[in-house]
């Protein structure tokens, strides 16, 4: 799908921002929720967000619209949107990308359909299984013995999984990993289009892919069917608000449905106006903006790289297969050649030099950069590394460098999360069939999924997380000492 041509003109328009600005100055007197009434019955709340913020936190109301049912400004936002992004319609969200990402699944996928997919997807995307019963056709990444971390889907993988499920429904694609690494979208496109299959992109991490230059390719671009895209990540609107992206061929009013079963009725005004706000930013600023920000990560790198011990990684590694491309915005630093996990530096620069970066793993970390970062702030992490590599250096040997274990999957997520189930001992659990979640928050990336089976390997990978502190998420048992499992089956 071409492009579609920016009216420069109408896309300086905000008309979500502008309705609540026109609501502010005619001093309506509320007889609605919320309850705080402008702010009036909590003071703290006006301390904390300030007068003008809590003001327009308003119910929905005719000269304001309606997100479940939009026929005016919100309608209209949506519009400039998809203009934006090069899209046929876009869908303003305010349960983050998670429920962009579900949304797209419930579209496409009921129960017993097979999707093809990665294993190294956010926990949402599994999450939707669960919630639609869709059985997860794996791609099971590459992964780079360097630097331990899963890599992108090989257009052959994608085309053996399709020739061995001609009934699948769907691909789902990282455009990118929370890494920066792209897999061939448009030839993946190609082959699941002539196989009658959808294909579906999660582009958390690519709203800069839409307005940079010389970045990957988007998803729109790709001509893939549906995306979901963090505005709040890379694009600069407040945490929580994100882009649902369509393309010819997908009903709009069918999509809308499927979110309206999921998403609150009683969507934020100040999340849709951030939406609103960013995308005219995006479009009047974005090529310039991200034109900086990648000046700025390949400056960042070369100082990190001359600091020996850490490795910043960045389009070197192309590789034309299982890296396709890579996203240069991304400052992913490997530190195991300092002997310190990516979660320990994470945990230094936080507690010894106040610098908070995305996340750390057992061999790597991120920074994410973005349209408001500066070259004091780079220079001050660049220094911080150093010093705790002069600090804090030691032997590596004896540390796990392997990010991503290749699943043995029994079961669908939805057939096991529902299952009859018992609580064991993390150690007294292998062999056994896992009915919840474990991971690492962030990246969010399962190392267990519900209908997956518990090895000695994820054991020991799991405990080895915990010590270095990495955070654990997703167990009924918030200690991560135990983990629910299917219910032996007693055999006379």
């Amino acid at each position: 799908m071409e492009r579609k041509n920016i009216d420069k003109f109408a896309q300086q328009r905000a008309p979500i921002y502008e309705a609540l600005e026109r609501f502010r100055r005619m001093r309506i007197v509320p007889f609605d929720v919320p309850g705080h009434k402008h702010g009036r019955g909590n003071p703290e709340l006006v301390e904390l967000l300030g007068a003008k913020c809590v003001g327009i936190d308003v119910n929905s109301m005719k000269p304001l619209d309606n997100l479940c049912h939009p026929v005016s400004v919100i309608r209209e936002a949506e519009e400039l949107a998809a203009e934006a992004f090069g899209a046929y319609h876009a869908f303003l969200m305010v349960g983050g990308t998670t429920s962009a990402v579900q949304s797209m699944i419930l579209s496409c996928c009921k129960k017993g359909d097979k999707i093809i997919m990665p294993r190294n997807v956010h926990k949402s995307v599994i999450n939707s299984l669960v919630l639609c019963g869709a059985k997860p056709i794996y791609v099971n990444p590459d992964v780079d013995n360097r630097l331990g971390i899963s890599l992108g889907m090989k257009v052959e993988q994608v085309e053996k999984a399709m020739e061995e499920n001609p009934d699948a429904v769907a691909v789902f694609v990282n455009n990118p990993t929370y890494y920066g690494i792209c897999s061939d979208l448009k030839t993946i496109v190609k082959y699941a289009h002539k196989k009658g299959m959808k294909v579906l992109a999660d582009e958390a991490h690519g709203t800069h892919f839409y307005f940079g230059e010389n970045l990957p390719v988007s998803a729109m671009e790709a001509g893939a069917d549906m995306a979901s895209v963090s505005m709040h990540k890379s694009g600069g609107s407040l945490t929580q608000s994100s882009f649902l992206l369509i393309n010819k061929g997908i009903n709009p009013g069918h999509v809308r449905q499927i979110i309206n079963l999921t998403q609150t009725t009683s969507g934020s005004y100040l999340l849709l106006s951030s939406l609103d706000i960013s995308r005219r930013n995006l479009v009047m600023r974005g090529k310039n903006s991200f034109a900086k920000l990648v000046e700025l990560a390949d400056y960042a790198r070369a100082e990190i790289n001359k600091i020996e011990g850490y490795y910043a990684f960045s389009k070197e590694i192309i590789n034309n297969s299982s890296i396709f491309d890579f996203d240069t915005t991304k400052l992913s630093v490997h530190t195991l050649d300092i002997g310190l996990a990516g979660i320990e530096v994470y945990d230094i620069l936080r507690d010894e030099y106040d610098i908070q970066i995305e996340f750390g793993d057992l061999g790597n970390m991120l920074a994410y950069l973005s349209i408001g970062d500066r070259r004091q702030e780079v220079e001050r992490l660049v220094s911080a590394l150093s010093d705790i590599k002069r600090r804090y250096k030691k032997d590596k040997t004896g540390m796990l460098t392997q990010e991503y274990i290749p699943p043995k999957v029994v079961m669908t997520p939805q057939e096991s999360f529902y299952a009859q189930k018992e609580s064991l001992p993390i150690t007294e659990a292998k062999g056994r069939i896992c009915s919840e979640f474990v991971m690492c928050y962030p990246p969010g990336i399962p190392i267990l999924a519900p209908g997956e089976e518990i090895t000695g390997e994820i054991i020991r990978y799991i405990l080895y997380a915990k010590e270095k502190g990495c955070s654990l998420t997703g167990p009924e048992d918030e200690k991560i000492e135990r983990l629910n499992v299917l219910k032996a089956v007693k055999t006379d």
